[in-house]
């Protein structure tokens, strides 16, 4: 059981129709950490740190929420982060 982190950033209809809360009840569901952001630009950026398949569920997650449309995502693998514990939603 590999742990990645992956940053990921989300742009479409994704400010505004509960991204972040979405975002972080699916992390929560499988037990990933992380966090999750609303940019200047209209965009949502996030880190997500746990195994590849829980990773990929939780984007599955994400993006079937009410009134969310991902019109675009890039993602890319980074460094994990040890001391992590939790997914938050950053201000």
């Amino acid at each position: 059981m590999d742990i990645i982190r992956v940053h990921v950033k989300f742009k479409g209809y994704v400010q505004g129709v509960g991204f972040r809360y979405t975002a972080l009840h699916t992390a929560n569901m499988y037990r990933l950490t992380g966090w999750v952001k609303n940019e200047w630009d209209g965009s949502v950026t996030a880190e997500a740190q746990g195994t590849r398949s829980d990773i990929d569920a939780w984007i599955a997650g994400v993006k079937k929420g009410t009134y969310i449309d991902v019109m675009d995502m890039t993602m890319a693998t980074i460094p994990i982060d040890e001391d992590e514990r939790s997914f938050q939603i950053k201000y």
